[in-house]
């Protein structure tokens, strides 16, 4: 689980480093400008994250050697960037390690949990779940 809690180390640092949460909310912009655009066929229904006020799609990969891969793409800036944060945690570890890992605790750390409203608070609760509920699902099937 190092992988996971080094680069919540990383993030957390380069929040403190950006001061107050106006340059913060701006360095999740820039965060979620360096997105990948999902296609219009991952656009789908399927992969909809519920419990989200914007359009948030969460695509889940399974890679041969066990770690899975996460793509995800919304409608709102913010949003966008908050899935880019989820996707630097989580894309390409092991389920394991995923389901293991405190993802509260994670937002608490990074400040998010106070700095967002609670329809954005609830939207990254759900993507985080989201996360959790594939992770968990795949744990199952290579068990």
């Amino acid at each position: 689980m190092d992988g996971i809690e080094a680069t919540l180390n990383e993030l957390a640092d380069e929040f403190d480093l950006l001061g107050d949460w106006e340059e913060r909310y701006r360095y999740v912009i820039e965060l979620g400008a360096d997105l990948a655009p999902l296609s219009e066929a991952e656009r789908s229904d399927a992969n909809k994250v519920r419990g989200c006020a914007s359009q948030v799609w969460l695509v889940t990969e399974p890679q041969a050697d066990g770690r899975v891969e996460f793509r995800g793409d919304s409608d709102a800036h913010i949003v966008r960037g908050l899935i880019a944060i989820l996707l630097r945690l989580f894309s390409g570890r092991r389920p394991a390690d995923i389901i293991a890992f405190d993802v509260r605790a994670a937002f608490q750390r990074l400040g998010l949990s106070g700095a967002l409203s609670t329809q954005r608070s609830n939207g990254l609760a759900a993507m985080a779940d989201r996360i959790a509920r594939d992770a968990t699902a795949l744990n199952a099937a290579n068990a």
